[in-house]
């Protein structure tokens, strides 16, 4: 387990009875989580007093419950990084705290390669990712098929003072794209992904991640220069296993290019508790030059 456990702005408070109680900022925000099936302690004010409460609906969504008037949106900072917070319709802030960790370990790999590193971030959202690879130096090319999730990445971008960094934003299909950056020739020492477990394609493809995934890696391997420096894949699908992702990565990318694989789960400390939350998995592989 790899925990998110250097954040300043950010904090898990409480978990219980489907519910997880975080503070972001100044803001307290209540959500549900699928994860957290074991019972509340106890149901405190500031429980009781979230700033919002996200309620579930019977028939799909939910919607959110403001004890006061937020802004429309907010900054947290993550070191040097900067991310505007907005509590979306579908539960979501525009951020995932425990990607962290990998945006430490990534920005890290970049800092000590001693070579220019150009990044490709697949299904890139709103470009946490992005910025940590941009702070650390390298050229980036952010995708995501959402024009909205681009925009937002762009923002945090400029509020982290990387408004001028080498980064090319591009709304697009993700697999459409990896596609032509093949005819291109065009090629990265590092790909970042976060493929989703279901969603369709610009001509209704269906996409599996247990059907697709494979053969979604076996492609990215003509993007990947001589000498990649990583990959890191990130999973929120549920019932897929580190180990799984573990044997998928040694079936592409080390079967081709050697190197070091390391994967396993992802979670934040409870702050009250002193549990850990389970937040999804990781898969990453590192040359051993």
């Amino acid at each position: 387990m790899q925990m998110a456990t250097d954040w300043q702005d950010y904090e898990l408070i409480d978990t219980g009875n489907g519910e997880k109680l975080e503070r972001w900022g100044d803001v307290i925000l209540r959500r549900p989580d699928p994860q957290i099936i074991w019972p509340l302690v106890s149901e405190d004010d500031t429980w009781r007093k979230a700033d919002g409460h996200y309620h579930r609906s019977n028939s799909g969504g939910g919607q959110w419950d403001f004890q006061r008037a937020l802004p429309d949106r907010w900054n947290i900072s993550y070191g040097p990084l900067k991310f505007h917070i907005k509590p979306t319709s579908f539960k979501h802030t525009g951020l995932f705290p425990e990607q962290a960790v990998n945006w430490s370990w990534m920005m890290d790999k970049i800092r000590n390669a001693g070579r220019p590193i150009r990044v490709l971030n697949l299904f890139a959202y709103t470009g946490g990712a992005t910025v940590a690879a941009a702070s650390a130096g390298a050229d980036v090319c952010h995708v995501d098929a959402a024009k909205g999730m681009v925009q937002w990445a762009k923002e945090n971008a400029q509020l982290s003072g990387l408004g001028d960094a080498p980064v090319r934003y591009i709304t697009d299909d993700v697999f459409k794209f990896v596609q032509r950056e093949q005819r291109r020739e065009r090629q990265y020492e590092a790909i970042i992904m976060d493929p989703p477990s279901y969603g369709r394609g610009p001509n209704g493809e269906m996409w599996k991640l247990e059907e697709n995934l494979f053969p979604f890696l076996e492609s990215c391997l003509e993007i990947l220069s001589e000498k990649p420096l990583f990959v890191l894949v990130n999973s929120y699908t549920t019932g897929l296993s580190p180990t799984v992702l573990q044997n998928l990565l040694h079936m592409s990318i080390r079967r081709k290019f050697g190197g070091k694989l390391d994967c396993g789960e992802i979670g934040l400390p409870i702050t009250r508790s002193g549990m850990v939350l389970p937040c999804g998995i990781y898969g990453r592989w590192e040359s051993e030059m």
